[in-house]
């Protein structure tokens, strides 16, 4: 039980860890650094000297070879999905989805379908260009800088200016959760909360009163997961409802909805899947437009998942494939409480792992690290990535590599920026695949230790 974890004992798993990692990193590094290489190779835009094709090309061949499928059997289950005034003959479409393949040509009338034949959404595998700089923002639409910002929440009135920069400010703020370290965001998040907070005794309208409340409301959501993934249940808990009670009050429905998505991922990674679904539909009936309906959607298909029902699973996943379709494409995917397209594969690869569908989970898991690296090689989303290195870890465990299953499970482990909660029940199915396929292997046995030590001794 994640609950159980406390910093000590991460702390000492951390301390085993990495003297596990030196024991065996002679023999590793080689294989991690060629691997991470590979993928260096094929990062996001328009590949290098090895790979010339657009992205969106090289993932139609590997979609297609992860289903074993021919490029008439892939045409075939496109064409089943085009809509009914769109004809076009077979052998006319075999014709265009190679040259597809090839990156000759884009295809812009069958985008959608193409995402659909493939279980994810238009966004995710088209990908738009979405990067807004929050500080310059700040700047640029209030003319004032985090000083500024301070100085004039101090003041008796509170105008337009303010409030804007405040709400650039959490933003950026939202933006940053992927990578910074949690300890220095949740002092950050906490500041700029109390700030918010105490703009209520200040002179403001209705209106304003309103905004500051869902502000407020948003901030509260970003320091709960924060303190969640930093090992702190119990004062996660407590900030989800304030800010569960803030979005109410505020009829803010996105604030609502996380507040209960949050529920949801607790109790995900407690193992309480039945609660997941109730949570997940309670936010639903809430927010059923918002984007985090398909978050949502997305919680009910990890614990379907879980408790073994491949169909219930589908469903779910589908349902939040449709909603993200019908949201135009966001302007800032890099907000955590916006539900980029290209999360979508992040959520298939979780339940494609656990329903034992090793090649699909390995190609999203290869996809999501993809999608998550810039082209120095730095990592933007860096706890997804660790997530899709141990499916990476768990698919290799299953089909008979020791070593490039631990190697990937190391690296997973050892991020700055991690959820504890998440990655130690993620990890869990590498620790079982181990045990499974390599119960008497000493460094198999090594790691599934170093495992227990992170879910605090579960």
């Amino acid at each position: 039980m994640t609950s159980g974890m406390s910093p000590a004992l991460v702390t000492s798993a951390r301390s085993r860890g990495r003297a596990m990692l030196g024991r065996r990193r002679a023999s590793l590094r080689s294989g991690i650094t060629l691997l991470d290489r590979l993928r260096r190779w094929t990062v996001r835009g328009r590949g290098t000297a090895m790979d010339e094709r657009p992205d969106w090309a090289r993932r139609m061949v590997e979609e297609r070879a992860a289903r074993d499928w021919s490029q008439t059997d892939a045409v075939r289950a496109l064409m089943a999905r085009l809509p009914e005034d769109q004809v076009v003959s077979e052998q006319d479409l075999v014709r265009q989805w190679k040259r597809w393949e090839a990156g000759d040509a884009q295809p812009v009338k069958y985008r959608s379908a193409i995402a659909q034949t493939f279980g994810t959404t238009t966004g995710a595998f088209f990908p738009e260009k979405s990067r807004r700089d929050g500080r310059a923002e700040i700047l640029q639409v209030s003319g004032m800088d985090t000083v500024d910002i301070i100085a004039r929440l101090r003041a008796s009135d509170v105008d337009v200016a303010t409030l804007d920069a405040l709400r650039i400010t959490a933003d950026r703020l939202c933006c940053e959760y992927a990578y910074m370290p949690a300890d220095q965001l949740l002092l950050e998040g906490k500041a700029w909360l109390a700030r918010v907070v105490g703009l209520q005794h200040q002179r403001v309208s209705l209106a304003q009163h309103r905004e500051i409340i869902a502000l407020a409301g948003k901030l509260s959501l970003l320091v709960g997961c924060v303190e969640y993934d930093s090992g702190r249940p119990r004062d996660a808990e407590a900030t989800r409802q304030a800010a569960l009670m803030l979005g109410q009050e505020a009829g803010e429905l996105s604030v609502q909805g996380w507040a209960h998505e949050m529920r949801a991922w607790f109790a995900l990674t407690r193992g309480d899947y039945r609660g997941v679904i109730a949570a997940a539909e309670a936010g639903i009936a809430v927010a059923p437009t918002e984007s985090v309906a398909a978050q949502l959607y997305a919680q009910k298909a990890k614990a379907w998942a879980r408790l073994g029902d491949r169909s219930q699973t589908e469903v779910a996943l589908d349902r939040g494939r449709q909603i993200l379709e019908l949201l135009p494409y966001p302007e800032n995917i890099e907000n955590h409480f916006v539900v980029d397209p290209a999360k979508y594969d992040f959520y298939r690869m979780d339940a494609l792992r656990k329903s034992g569908e090793n090649r699909l989970a390995e190609q999203l898991a290869n996809e999501v690290i993809r999608a998550g690296t810039d082209f120095d090689g730095t990592e933007r989303s860096p706890m997804r990535i660790a997530e899709a290195r141990v499916t990476l870890g768990v698919v290799a465990a299953r089909e008979g590599d020791l070593d490039t299953a631990l190697a990937y499970g190391e690296r997973a482990l050892t991020g700055e920026r991690k959820s504890l909660p998440s990655l130690a029940m993620v990890a869990a199915d590498l620790g079982q695949a181990l045990q499974t396929h390599y119960g008497h292997a000493s460094e198999a046995q090594e790691f599934i230790t170093h495992l227990r030590e992170l879910r605090g001794g579960q």
